[in-house]
């Protein structure tokens, strides 16, 4: 029943916010106890086949900036390819540790007022910007798993002046492509729980069709505001699952007192 109400929330979140779902994804596989490598290589195929269920929905309500997703997403995916390969070599502890990070830092960008943003006028494409944010959080989506969704609405919005909605759809587009790549970068190490996999993913795939029908009945930023503290609480506890058992001792003690 965990598993399933999970994998509903990371449908949910990518069909919300365009974003999140891969955070969760990792945190699950972490949770599940199959290992490091195996929770992020897992979470790419999860997340993308997911980003792709939800693209396809964003895409029928016409929220899909194609051109400019392309152009954030082509350097994306070579950074992703990079930084699945690259995983292979970087010790668990600091690759999940790198993830908690990634948490923090989304959870702080969906924490922001987003009003200045939602009524941002357009403005004109600033497209050798599009591709070096593209690369960065496609390095972060491979050595991570996480798709780098609240990075890449923030980003569109704000490079592009698109809608809230329409960079929400576009970062589908961007997460799938940068799973993908990245889950071929991981492909000299690949591990992969397919029995798992196909479980999260069927609940996933729900999840984003229930996600895509509250987004347009529930204030985006009270959902919003609640999913980041959800994201923080989630990224503390990573940090304490890679602590030293002394550590653990430690601050199991603290709480007690």
């Amino acid at each position: 029943m965990f598993l399933i109400l999970f994998a509903l929330l990371i449908g949910l979140a990518l069909g919300v916010f365009g974003g999140g779902g891969s955070l969760l994804t990792v945190a699950l596989f972490v949770h599940e106890d199959i290992g490091a490598q195996a929770a992020i290589s897992t979470s790419l195929f999860v997340v993308a086949l997911s980003a792709a269920a939800a693209l396809i929905q964003h895409a029928r309500a016409g929220h899909v900036r194609w051109r400019v997703g392309a152009l954030f997403a082509g350097s994306g995916m070579i950074g992703a390819y990079v930084g699945g390969f690259a995983a292979g070599f970087i010790p668990a502890t600091l690759l999940l540790l790198l993830l908690a990070a990634v948490m923090v830092a989304s959870a702080v960008i969906m924490l922001r007022p987003r009003d200045a943003e939602s009524v941002r006028p357009a403005r004109p494409l600033h497209p050798a910007q599009l591709p070096a944010q593209g690369l960065l959080i496609g390095t972060l989506t491979g050595l991570v798993g996480a798709g780098g969704g609240f990075l890449v609405v923030p980003a569109l919005v704000l490079l592009s002046g698109m809608s809230m909605r329409e960079a929400i759809g576009t970062s589908l587009l961007v997460i799938m492509l940068n799973s993908l790549a990245g889950l071929a970068g991981h492909s000299a190490h690949l591990q992969i729980d397919y029995a798992l996999a196909g479980v999260v993913t069927a609940f996933a795939i729900a999840g984003t069709f229930l996600g895509h029908t509250l987004a347009g009945r529930i204030p985006l930023e009270r959902l919003t505001n609640g999913f980041a503290w959800f994201i923080l609480a989630i990224a503390a506890w990573l940090v304490y699952q890679q602590l030293p058992l002394s550590w653990k001792a430690w601050v199991s003690h603290a709480n007690v007192v």
